[in-house]
Protein backbone atom coordinates (compact mmCIF):
# COMPACT_ATOMS: atom_id res chain seq x y z
CA UNK A 1 0.00 0.00 0.00
CA UNK A 2 2.94 2.67 0.83
CA UNK A 3 4.06 1.87 -2.38
CA UNK A 4 1.27 3.01 -4.36
CA UNK A 5 1.26 6.73 -2.58
CA UNK A 6 4.63 7.08 -3.56
CA UNK A 7 4.01 7.18 -6.79
CA UNK A 8 7.00 9.77 -8.91
CA UNK A 9 5.86 13.15 -10.28
CA UNK A 10 6.38 12.61 -14.09
CA UNK A 11 8.28 14.79 -15.98
CA UNK A 12 8.41 18.10 -17.51
CA UNK A 13 9.81 17.91 -20.96
CA UNK A 14 11.43 21.38 -21.99
CA UNK A 15 12.46 22.33 -25.09
CA UNK A 16 14.78 26.00 -25.14
CA UNK A 17 14.60 28.07 -27.72
CA UNK A 18 17.61 31.35 -27.84
CA UNK A 19 19.85 32.04 -30.29
CA UNK A 20 22.56 32.30 -27.63
CA UNK A 21 24.71 29.00 -27.18
CA UNK A 22 25.80 30.51 -23.67
CA UNK A 23 21.89 31.19 -22.62
CA UNK A 24 20.72 27.50 -23.84
CA UNK A 25 23.59 25.53 -22.33
CA UNK A 26 23.56 27.42 -18.52
CA UNK A 27 19.54 26.83 -18.82
CA UNK A 28 20.03 23.21 -19.57
CA UNK A 29 22.55 22.63 -17.00
CA UNK A 30 20.53 24.63 -13.93
CA UNK A 31 17.34 23.14 -15.05
CA UNK A 32 18.18 19.40 -15.38
CA UNK A 33 20.53 19.71 -12.11
CA UNK A 34 16.93 20.21 -10.15
CA UNK A 35 16.27 17.91 -7.52
CA UNK A 36 13.04 17.63 -5.72
CA UNK A 37 11.23 14.33 -4.73
CA UNK A 38 7.92 16.00 -4.42
CA UNK A 39 7.91 17.84 -7.82
CA UNK A 40 8.10 16.86 -11.27
CA UNK A 41 11.48 16.58 -12.65
CA UNK A 42 12.73 18.77 -15.92
CA UNK A 43 14.38 17.46 -18.79
CA UNK A 44 15.62 19.40 -21.59
CA UNK A 45 14.50 17.44 -24.78
CA UNK A 46 15.79 19.72 -27.31
CA UNK A 47 17.37 22.61 -27.93
CA UNK A 48 16.37 25.54 -31.03
CA UNK A 49 18.82 28.30 -32.48
CA UNK A 50 15.60 30.43 -33.73
CA UNK A 51 11.99 30.24 -34.15
CA UNK A 52 12.09 28.06 -37.25
CA UNK A 53 13.99 25.23 -35.66
CA UNK A 54 11.63 25.53 -32.51
CA UNK A 55 8.56 25.03 -34.82
CA UNK A 56 10.55 21.95 -36.00
CA UNK A 57 11.84 20.37 -32.79
CA UNK A 58 8.25 21.13 -31.22
CA UNK A 59 6.79 19.62 -33.88
CA UNK A 60 9.21 16.56 -33.09
CA UNK A 61 9.48 16.24 -29.78
CA UNK A 62 6.06 17.64 -28.27
CA UNK A 63 7.58 19.45 -25.45
CA UNK A 64 5.32 19.80 -22.36
CA UNK A 65 6.48 23.51 -21.76
CA UNK A 66 8.84 25.85 -24.23
CA UNK A 67 10.92 28.68 -23.47
CA UNK A 68 10.87 31.13 -25.98
CA UNK A 69 13.26 33.57 -26.62
CA UNK A 70 11.91 36.76 -28.50
CA UNK A 71 14.31 38.41 -30.49
CA UNK A 72 15.74 35.75 -32.94
CA UNK A 73 16.80 35.78 -36.70
CA UNK A 74 15.43 33.55 -39.05
CA UNK A 75 12.14 33.58 -37.37
CA UNK A 76 11.38 35.70 -33.96
CA UNK A 77 9.80 34.17 -30.88
CA UNK A 78 6.52 36.01 -31.82
CA UNK A 79 5.79 34.65 -35.20
CA UNK A 80 6.80 31.32 -34.14
CA UNK A 81 4.32 31.27 -31.25
CA UNK A 82 0.99 30.42 -33.19
CA UNK A 83 3.68 28.18 -35.62
CA UNK A 84 4.59 25.63 -32.81
CA UNK A 85 0.71 25.63 -30.90
CA UNK A 86 -0.78 24.89 -34.33
CA UNK A 87 1.76 21.64 -33.92
CA UNK A 88 2.11 21.07 -30.51
CA UNK A 89 -1.08 22.41 -28.75
CA UNK A 90 -0.43 21.02 -25.72
CA UNK A 91 2.56 22.59 -25.04
CA UNK A 92 3.22 25.55 -23.10
CA UNK A 93 4.96 28.54 -24.23
CA UNK A 94 6.78 30.93 -21.86
CA UNK A 95 8.60 33.59 -23.31
CA UNK A 96 11.85 34.25 -21.59
CA UNK A 97 12.90 37.44 -22.78
CA UNK A 98 15.08 40.79 -22.32
CA UNK A 99 12.75 42.60 -23.63
CA UNK A 100 9.43 43.79 -21.39
CA UNK A 101 7.47 46.73 -23.64
CA UNK A 102 4.01 46.50 -24.35
CA UNK A 103 4.75 46.22 -28.22
CA UNK A 104 6.78 42.93 -27.58
CA UNK A 105 4.37 42.39 -24.50
CA UNK A 106 0.47 42.09 -26.14
CA UNK A 107 1.66 40.79 -29.64
CA UNK A 108 3.45 37.78 -27.75
CA UNK A 109 0.39 36.68 -25.45
CA UNK A 110 -1.98 37.49 -28.60
CA UNK A 111 -0.19 35.03 -29.76
CA UNK A 112 -0.85 33.00 -28.05
CA UNK A 113 2.10 32.53 -24.84
CA UNK A 114 0.91 31.08 -21.85
CA UNK A 115 3.53 33.19 -19.84
CA UNK A 116 6.05 36.07 -20.19
CA UNK A 117 8.86 36.05 -17.95
CA UNK A 118 12.14 38.63 -18.27
CA UNK A 119 15.60 37.17 -18.04
CA UNK A 120 16.37 38.89 -14.77
CA UNK A 121 14.28 36.61 -12.44
CA UNK A 122 15.89 34.26 -10.38
CA UNK A 123 16.79 30.68 -11.72
CA UNK A 124 14.53 29.35 -8.88
CA UNK A 125 11.67 31.20 -9.89
CA UNK A 126 12.38 30.17 -13.19
CA UNK A 127 11.91 26.25 -12.33
CA UNK A 128 8.68 27.56 -10.37
CA UNK A 129 7.21 29.12 -13.34
CA UNK A 130 8.13 25.98 -15.62
CA UNK A 131 6.48 24.15 -12.93
CA UNK A 132 3.32 26.33 -12.94
CA UNK A 133 2.37 26.30 -16.32
CA UNK A 134 2.64 23.01 -16.62
CA UNK A 135 0.05 22.87 -14.40
CA UNK A 136 -1.86 25.25 -16.43
CA UNK A 137 -0.91 28.31 -15.05
CA UNK A 138 -0.11 31.87 -16.71
CA UNK A 139 3.52 33.10 -15.17
CA UNK A 140 3.69 36.32 -15.42
CA UNK A 141 7.20 38.65 -14.62
CA UNK A 142 6.10 41.16 -12.25
CA UNK A 143 6.62 44.45 -15.09
CA UNK A 144 5.03 42.48 -17.25
CA UNK A 145 1.47 42.21 -14.45
CA UNK A 146 1.44 45.65 -14.29
CA UNK A 147 1.21 46.58 -18.09
CA UNK A 148 -1.72 44.26 -17.65
CA UNK A 149 -2.90 45.96 -14.92
CA UNK A 150 -2.44 49.32 -16.66
CA UNK A 151 -4.22 47.76 -19.64
CA UNK A 152 -7.56 47.68 -17.34
CA UNK A 153 -6.95 50.80 -16.57
CA UNK A 154 -6.80 52.48 -19.83
CA UNK A 155 -9.79 50.28 -20.58
CA UNK A 156 -11.80 52.35 -18.17
CA UNK A 157 -12.16 55.29 -20.72
CA UNK A 158 -13.32 53.15 -23.20
CA UNK A 159 -17.22 54.50 -23.92
CA UNK A 160 -19.96 51.94 -23.20
CA UNK A 161 -20.46 50.96 -26.78
CA UNK A 162 -17.00 49.79 -26.97
CA UNK A 163 -16.65 47.82 -24.07
CA UNK A 164 -20.36 46.37 -24.87
CA UNK A 165 -19.28 45.24 -28.51
CA UNK A 166 -22.01 42.14 -30.11
CA UNK A 167 -19.54 39.53 -29.96
CA UNK A 168 -19.23 40.27 -26.36
CA UNK A 169 -23.33 40.57 -25.51
CA UNK A 170 -23.43 36.67 -27.42
CA UNK A 171 -21.67 35.30 -23.94
CA UNK A 172 -24.14 34.29 -21.24
CA UNK A 173 -24.65 35.76 -18.05
CA UNK A 174 -22.85 33.09 -16.14
CA UNK A 175 -20.08 32.90 -19.10
CA UNK A 176 -19.11 36.92 -18.22
CA UNK A 177 -18.55 36.00 -14.51
CA UNK A 178 -16.53 33.31 -16.20
CA UNK A 179 -14.52 35.17 -17.97
CA UNK A 180 -14.89 37.79 -15.44
CA UNK A 181 -12.52 35.64 -13.06
CA UNK A 182 -10.15 33.78 -15.79
CA UNK A 183 -8.82 37.78 -16.09
CA UNK A 184 -8.48 37.70 -12.35
CA UNK A 185 -5.91 34.71 -12.86
CA UNK A 186 -8.27 32.19 -11.08
CA UNK A 187 -7.78 28.62 -12.22
CA UNK A 188 -11.14 26.27 -13.07
CA UNK A 189 -10.93 25.22 -9.94
CA UNK A 190 -10.58 28.67 -8.07
CA UNK A 191 -13.68 29.40 -10.06
CA UNK A 192 -15.60 26.41 -9.67
CA UNK A 193 -15.40 26.91 -5.93
CA UNK A 194 -16.30 31.10 -6.35
CA UNK A 195 -19.57 30.22 -8.34
CA UNK A 196 -20.67 27.14 -6.41
CA UNK A 197 -20.40 25.05 -9.75
CA UNK A 198 -18.81 21.41 -10.73
CA UNK A 199 -15.32 22.13 -12.30
CA UNK A 200 -16.51 20.33 -15.66
CA UNK A 201 -18.93 23.14 -16.01
CA UNK A 202 -16.44 25.77 -15.50
CA UNK A 203 -14.16 23.91 -18.25
CA UNK A 204 -17.65 24.03 -20.39
CA UNK A 205 -17.80 27.50 -19.92
CA UNK A 206 -14.73 28.92 -21.38
CA UNK A 207 -15.21 26.23 -24.70
CA UNK A 208 -17.75 28.26 -25.06
CA UNK A 209 -16.07 31.74 -24.19
CA UNK A 210 -13.12 30.95 -26.66
CA UNK A 211 -15.46 29.48 -29.56
CA UNK A 212 -17.95 32.59 -28.84
CA UNK A 213 -14.74 35.53 -28.76
CA UNK A 214 -12.87 33.40 -31.51
CA UNK A 215 -10.13 32.80 -29.62
CA UNK A 216 -7.05 30.27 -29.01
CA UNK A 217 -6.92 29.35 -24.96
CA UNK A 218 -7.70 31.45 -21.69
CA UNK A 219 -4.48 33.96 -21.60
CA UNK A 220 -6.38 35.85 -24.53
CA UNK A 221 -9.59 35.50 -23.06
CA UNK A 222 -7.93 37.31 -20.09
CA UNK A 223 -6.54 39.92 -21.78
CA UNK A 224 -9.80 40.08 -24.51
CA UNK A 225 -11.34 41.37 -20.92
CA UNK A 226 -8.63 43.12 -19.69
CA UNK A 227 -8.73 45.20 -23.12
CA UNK A 228 -12.55 45.45 -23.12
CA UNK A 229 -13.06 46.44 -19.74
CA UNK A 230 -14.92 43.55 -18.07
CA UNK A 231 -12.30 42.40 -15.45
CA UNK A 232 -12.72 45.31 -13.19
CA UNK A 233 -14.62 44.41 -10.64
CA UNK A 234 -16.43 48.44 -10.92
CA UNK A 235 -19.86 47.74 -12.72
Amino acid sequence: MANSQEKKPSTIRVLIVDDHAVVRQGLRIFLELQDDSSAPSIKVVAEAVDGAEAVELASRYQPDVILLDLVMPIMDGIAATPKILRHCPRSRIIILTSFGEEDKVFPAIRAGAHGYLLKDISPEELVRAIRAAHLGQAPLHPDVTQKLMTAVVEAKVLSSSQRHEPVVDSLTERECEVLHLVARGLSNREIASELVIGETTVKSHVSSILDKLHLEDRTQAAIYALRHGLASDEP
